[in-house]
Formats: C-alpha cells, structure tokens, sequence
C-alpha cells in the first residue's frame, strides 16, 4: 500500500492531466517494488543519524522522498517537490 500525506494529494491535484497521471503511476509501482533497481530510477539514501529514506526520480521534473515499513507492508510518501527544489532543499541526494 501506498500512503500519502494530504498535502502531497493537495500538490498531485494541482499537476496538470498528464503530469498528475504520470505521478500516480509511478507512485503506485512502489507497491510492486519500492527497492533500487529496476525498474526506474529509485535510490536507498543512509542519513547521518542511521535513518532510510529512498528517493524516486519520476522523469525529469519530479523528486519522490519515502519510506518502506516492512512490519505493515506500506510505502510512506514523505517529500515530494521537482528535481530544482529537492536539490535546493537536501541538496544533491
């Protein structure tokens, strides 16, 4: 399962048509396979204080933040912003 905070939904249904369809596919792929590999272009990220985070590019507009909770079987959509934005705000990830 996928969960996503409110104000991502908020975000994802300002996306024009195309863009927003485009999202919530490759959201909802991390129910089959949230881990690096393939397909597409996901990264496990290892924070300074032990935290997992993964990060999805989606095509080359989008920057995906999340969590895997193995115990529940969830994907935890935490961040979602453009490339530009997620390079400004945690840098080169």
């Amino acid at each position: 399962m996928v969960v996503v905070r409110k104000e991502l939904v908020e975000y994802l249904n300002s996306l024009d048509d195309k863009s927003r369809r485009i999202v919530r596919t490759k959201l909802f792929s991390l129910e089959e396979n949230p881990y690096p590999g393939s397909p597409g272009d996901k990264e496990r990220l290892s924070l300074p204080d032990d935290t997992v985070l993964y990060r999805m590019h989606i095509g080359r507009t989008w920057t995906v933040l999340y969590r895997v909770d193995e115990a529940s079987k969830t994907v935890k959509i935490i961040d979602m912003m453009t490339i530009e934005q997620a390079h400004k705000k945690y840098g080169r990830l």
